[in-house]
Order: structure tokens, then C-alpha cells, then sequence
């Protein structure tokens, strides 16, 4: 007995195709005999292509099965409405603009006052303030006129003794004494002991007006013949007055 094997034939595998193929497939190989805005949907992708052919035979200058010209004129019909709907928008050939901006006022800054300065306007609205005539019954001796040191002592008859004064706000002796000098650009100690110390013991015969009397615990300025100028005690004024001390120590500045 004779068997017979019979094997059975399978189609080789192809590759898949799309519709996008047989669109492909149908501008090469037909595209002279689609007619004309021939729709071809690709269902699988949503893409509507529309394709403007040409008959088989039509005058496109060149051969039969070429690609067909595209009309851009309608392509571009949508664009040129909305341009030519479009506003028109112009400039001047010379344009002007302004802006208003607030108005600005420079400020000096205030002067910067050093203490030193502070120091002398304060002393020269004191000697302005202080007392310049001679109280009643205390006359200025003919002594003071054309004597520096009597001159400026002078200008303070009537300020109140006060103790550590040294201002015309109120003087004790040496603080007057010291205050004086300095109004002439002299320096002197603050006590009356430093004061007879920096200066040279004179005889009460070369004794000048503008010189110092010297007593333990007091000092005052001559002011010539048998006066001087001082700050006395609490409860008095400067003024001039007659020497009184029993043994007066004459001292000369400079």
C-alpha cells in the first residue's frame, strides 16, 4: 500500500498596508486618470487629503503621469480676506511724545557745627547777654579806658558771683580772672594759687593796670590807684572796688 503526503501550502506573509499605501499607490501609478478633486479619506488616521488632479492628457508641460500643479491662489484666498479685513494702522513721519514728571527741589544740607565752633558762638551770645555798665555807686576808673584786660573786665560788671563759675552766666574770682585773659587769647590755671604761679611777683610801685592782686583764696585784676575789678563772694556781683586786702600780692601775666 502506497501513502501520499500531501503538505499544504501557506501564502507567505505580506507586509500590512495602510490606507496611506494605497494612497501612495494611486498618485504613482493612476494619477494621470483620477479626475479631478478626487477625495481620498484615510478612515484609519482622519486625514482628508483632496487632491487636484488633471485628465489624462491635459496641456501641463510635460509628460503623461507627471505631477499636477497646485493652484496657490486658492490656496492663499483665506489669508488675503483676512488681511484685507484687517485695520490699517499708520504713523506720522514725525511723532511727538511727552511725559510729566514731578518737579525735583535740591536741599542743602545744614552745616555741620564742631564743637569748637559751638564752643565760641556760645561765648560771644554770653559776652552779648552779660551786663556792660557799671552798677550805681560803683563808678569805672579812668584807669579802664584805652587798657585792654580793664576794658573787657569791665563788660561784666553786675554778673553774679557763683562758685565754680566760669562763664557770664556767673563767675567766682579766678573763674573771672581767667575767663578775662582768655578774651585776649591768654590761658590761665583754673585756681588762684595755679594762676599767682604762672605769673612773676611784681612790687605794688611797678604794679600797671591789667595786673593781678594775689591774696590766700582770692584774686582779682588791678584796675589802678587804690581799685580793682573782682568777683567777691556769694551774694555779690563783679564790680570795682577799693583794695582791701592788708598785704595784696601784685602779679604780671606774660
Amino acid at each position: 500500500m502506497t501513502e501520499s503526503i500531501t503538505r499544504a501550502r501557506h501564502r507567505s506573509a505580506r507586509r500590512p498596508t495602510t490606507p496611506l499605501h494605497d494612497l501612495a499607490n494611486a498618485a504613482t501609478g493612476s494619477m494621470g486618470t483620477v479626475g479631478r478633486r478626487t477625495v481620498v479619506v484615510a478612515a484609519s488616521s482622519g486625514l482628508l487629503v483632496t487632491m487636484f488632479g488633471s485628465p489624462a492628457g491635459a496641456a501641463t508641460g510635460g509628460a503623461a503621469g507627471s505631477l499636477p500643479s497646485v493652484d496657490t491662489a486658492s490656496l492663499t484666498a483665506s489669508a488675503r480676506a483676512v488681511l484685507a479685513t484687517a485695520p490699517v494702522v499708520t504713523a506720522p513721519a514725525e511723532a511727538e511724545w511727552s511725559s510729566d514728571a514731578p518737579a525735583v527741589t535740591a536741599v542743602a544740607p545744614a552745616p555741620v557745627v564742631t564743637r569748637a565752633a559751638a564752643a565760641t558762638a556760645a561765648r560771644s551770645a554770653a559776652r552779648a547777654a552779660a551786663p556792660r555798665v557799671a552798677v550805681a555807686n560803683n563808678p569805672v576808673p579812668q584807669s579802664v579806658s584805652g587798657n585792654a584786660v580793664l576794658e573787657i573786665a569791665a563788660r561784666y560788671v553786675g554778673t553774679p558771683y557763683l562758685s565754680g563759675g566760669t562763664t557770664p552766666a556767673g563767675f567766682d574770682c579766678s573763674g573771672f580772672v581767667s575767663y578775662v585773659y582768655a578774651q585776649l587769647g591768654v590761658s590761665l590755671p583754673r585756681t588762684s594759687s595755679g594762676i599767682k604761679a604762672a605769673g612773676t611777683v611784681i612790687s605794688r610801685a611797678d604794679a600797671q593796670p591789667g595786673d593781678l592782686i594775689w591774696s590766700p583764696g582770692h584774686i582779682s585784676i588791678y584796675a589802678g590807684g587804690n581799685d580793682q575789678i573782682d568777683s567777691p563772694r556769694p551774694g555779690k556781683t563783679v564790680q570795682f572796688r577799693s583794695i582791701w586786702q592788708s598785704a595784696p600780692v601784685f602779679i604780671r601775666i606774660g
